[in-house]
């Protein structure tokens, strides 16, 4: 059996392969290893996943794509709790999501590979290997018109009492927040990113709103003049999205991508199906660490 992963840092999602079935599906929270260590990650795995862990003596392969998992010591942690769990895996591989989200949108096309989900990045694919950028700074430094950029401006116009009344009771009614609160969750619980990316929602809830279209204007501007616009040729290559910001609010999206000749090209909430179909199509199999 074969077990592919695209884990960003709120969820992961998991699909389980094998010659002639539909692949099994799974879910458990993200597996960060910025933020989690191997114990950790074995813990969320065996206290969330059960269902999958049960799959343990039959997966032969694993290709983990993931937030975090930008650096070999990064992969080590991911690499060391997954095959704690799965011992009879004779090769797993760990990369990087933007990677995965390289194979599920360009393919073997040259390209430019976009994630706007929890968090925000970007990289160049060759059809092979993405390019290091300067990107992916995070969400204290970066993350640019991702979840976690939304969820922090909302939460602070709601605090500063920056928001049109009727959209400040709206929140206010769904919340229910104090500073307390966002400060004992922000500065005081892992998992802040997270926890500021899951006031992203509300903006599905005012995106009529001149104060919505707003920020939506000014968070997906700021990613394409920080990201996209860095890389001298974004003109001549198809700039693909990953994620759920890019997803839902793709028609501003592509609005504001057209008045900067920015070519569209794929645009998908969850890279997971076309990532399994890159890896069961290739010719060569990705970077793969032998046990």
């Amino acid at each position: 059996m074969i077990l592919v992963a695209d884990s960003g840092s709120s969820k992961t999602d998991w699909l389980l392969s094998q010659p002639g079935q539909t692949p099994h599906e799974f879910r458990t929270p993200g597996l960060n290893p910025y933020f989690l260590t191997e114990k950790e990650i074995v813990k969320v795995l065996q206290d969330k996943a059960s269902d999958l862990v049960a799959y343990n003596t039959d997966v032969t392969e694993i290709y983990f794509f993931g937030a975090g998992c930008s650096s070999p010591d990064r992969h080590e942690i991911v690499s060391n709790a997954l095959s704690t769990l799965f011992q009879k895996a004779t090769y797993i591989s760990v990369d990087s999501d933007l990677l995965g989200s390289a194979y599920a949108t360009c393919g073997h096309e040259k390209g430019l590979c976009c994630v706007l989900g929890t968090g925000s990045n970007i990289s160049f694919f060759d059809g092979e290997e993405i390019h290091a950028g300067k990107h992916g700074l995070g969400f204290i430094l970066g993350d640019e018109g991702s979840g976690t950029w939304f969820g922090k401006l909302l939460i602070t116009d709601f605090l500063y009492g920056n928001m049109p009344d009727d959209i400040y009771t709206q929140f206010d009614k769904t919340y229910g927040l104090t500073k307390e609160i966002v400060v004992n969750n922000v500065y005081q619980k892992p998992r802040a990113n997270s926890y500021l990316a899951s006031f992203a929602r509300f903006m599905n809830v005012i995106r009529r709103t001149d104060y919505g279209q707003n920020l939506l204007k000014q968070g997906l501007t700021e990613f394409i003049e920080t990201n996209i616009k860095s890389y001298p040729q974004y003109h001549k290559y198809k700039c693909n999205f990953v994620g759920s910001i890019a997803y839902v609010f793709a028609d501003e999206l592509k609005a504001l991508c057209a008045e900067s000749h920015i070519k569209v090209g794929k645009i998908i909430r969850q890279p997971i199906h076309d990532l399994l179909d890159y890896i069961l199509t290739r010719e060569e199999p990705p970077l793969n660490l032998p046990r």
